[in-house]
């Protein structure tokens, strides 16, 4: 998820929505397991994640660092995926670069200890961005193998880095969908950061792309961005959003089953906005706050999914944007943190 994603569809969806009102990857549904130890999807066991993103080189060196990391373990959480973000200018760029908006390699290594000694597992999950409000998914270098040289000195440069601090799972690319039907080079990626780290792989998926990756097989896990649409109007009817997740889960089983890899959902969320079931992808639905649908939609999800044993878990987006740095008021953001959601995590999850 980046700040930019879906921003002309989410401007639409203002306009009309803004009064609305109402361990490791292979498993199978019998249970059997198999592949390296470890990880989230070890055996039956289940990520319960959330997500701190980074929007500038310092934020994870913020003074609030150590205080969100608490605030996260306490829900009940026991992961917690950091994004480290590089950037290229246009859609066809053959060029990745780090901005003052990437996240420092020495404040990454900081906050990944600190997570530890607050009792959370780690995935890192690097981002590719364009600026403003282009989308990563329109990534479509006019120079394929140029862009993917940089792009693997890139994702192995934070292999290291992960290796290096003990980060217990890796996510080699977020949302490329212009690029992610290249099984060759893919598997030339894959195989390069599997020569830097050992941990279990995986890869986030939007979730209207994940059927067309060919390189799941060389992964631990399927990774899926779960952003569905799960109701035409505003609600906050957990049984009515339940019911949506029905079809959804039955064609997710059947693909676990079919790529023999359990599914973690590498993202999901809810704005606390009026409507945010009906585009959980954009930033900007309502003005009008919707606690009550984004609890609704957290204890859905969580009640859909939960001990299917090809479900690995989900990690949620996001914990709260960084002091002064956040575009979206608090009270309309991803995050659940003081809303009825963050209620809705301790209960399902047991935290305190």
């Amino acid at each position: 998820m980046s700040r930019g994603t879906v921003a002309t569809m989410a401007a639409v969806l203002l306009a009309v929505t803004g009064c609305m009102t109402d361990g490791t990857a292979r498993g199978h549904d019998d249970g059997t397991s198999a592949s390296r130890p470890g990880g989230p999807a070890a055996g039956t066991s289940q990520m319960r994640g959330i997500t701190l993103p980074s929007w500038s080189r310092t934020d994870y060196d913020s003074p609030a660092a150590g205080r969100y990391l608490r605030d996260i373990r306490a829900t009940g959480a026991r992961w917690v995926t950091f994004t480290p973000t590089w950037y290229q200018k246009r859609r066809t760029d053959t060029a990745l670069h780090r901005t003052e908006e990437t996240a420092g390699d020495t404040s990454l290594r900081r906050i990944v200890r600190r997570a530890h000694s607050a009792g959370l597992k780690v995935m890192l999950k690097p981002h590719v961005d364009l600026p403003g409000d282009a989308d990563r998914a329109e990534i479509r270098p006019r120079d394929r193998d140029a862009w993917f040289g940089t792009y693997r000195r890139f994702i192995t440069h934070y292999a290291d880095l992960a290796a290096d601090t003990g980060v217990e799972q890796f996510a080699v690319g977020t949302e490329l969908a212009g690029v992610s039907g290249d099984h060759a080079r893919w598997t030339r990626v894959i195989k390069a950061v599997r020569d830097h780290y050992d941990g279990p792989l995986t890869y986030a998926a939007n979730y209207d792309e994940y059927e067309g990756i060919p390189f799941w097989k060389e992964l631990d896990l399927i990774g899926i961005d779960a952003y569905w649409p799960l109701s035409a109007t505003a609600t906050h009817d957990t049984a009515r959003l339940r019911r949506a997740w029905e079809p959804i889960r039955e064609e997710l089983a059947a693909y676990a089953r079919r790529e023999d890899r359990r599914i973690l959902f590498t993202e999901a969320g809810y704005v606390s906005q009026q409507g945010a079931t009906t585009a959980p992808y954009a930033w900007h639905i309502s003005r009008r706050t919707g606690n009550a649908e984004q609890a609704a939609a957290y204890r859905a999800l969580l009640e859909s999914f939960t001990g299917r044993r090809w479900w690995a878990g989900v990690c949620w987006w996001m914990w709260d944007d960084w002091p002064d740095s956040g575009e979206t008021p608090a009270k309309l953001a991803y995050t659940p943190h003081g809303k009825p959601a963050e209620e809705v995590l301790r209960k399902k999850w047991g935290g305190r």
